[in-house]
């Protein structure tokens, strides 16, 4: 029965699980404050000279930046 199952491909090492794919892909591969540099600079920039409810636009960027490295922010 162990046989017929790898003969299927339904454990086969070559081709792994969609869902092991997403999860290896959406896992940070480095610490948040080292993430998105270029965003965080500009983020942090505009705050101070302009307080933090006039920069939202860059705020938004700088989030949306760390959901693709894999945060959940």
């Amino acid at each position: 029965m162990i046989g017929s199952q790898v003969q299927d491909g339904a454990c086969s090492l070559d081709q792994p699980n969609k869902d092991v794919v997403v999860i290896a892909e959406t896992k940070p591969k480095k610490r948040i404050c080292c993430a998105c540099p270029d965003t965080k600079k500009l983020r942090d920039e505009c705050i101070v000279e302009h307080g933090e409810s006039a920069c939202t636009k860059w705020i938004e960027a700088h989030i949306l930046c760390l959901r693709s490295e894999g945060f959940k922010v």
